[in-house]
């Protein structure tokens, strides 16, 4: 959790909101292939990329 404060701090004090939705964005995907990649609809998910 240290990472995510440090991380929210730094976009707070530089003004630079406009990159959470990237982080975000980046979250999600790394989440869906981690948590996808032992399971039975692994096949479908890797045929959107």
């Amino acid at each position: 959790m240290g990472i995510m404060r440090d991380l929210w701090g730094f976009l707070k004090v530089r003004k630079k909101y406009w990159l959470l939705p990237i982080i975000l964005t980046l979250l999600l995907f790394g989440s869906l292939i981690i948590f996808a990649s032992g399971s039975a609809i692994a096949p479908f998910i890797y045929t959107l990329f």
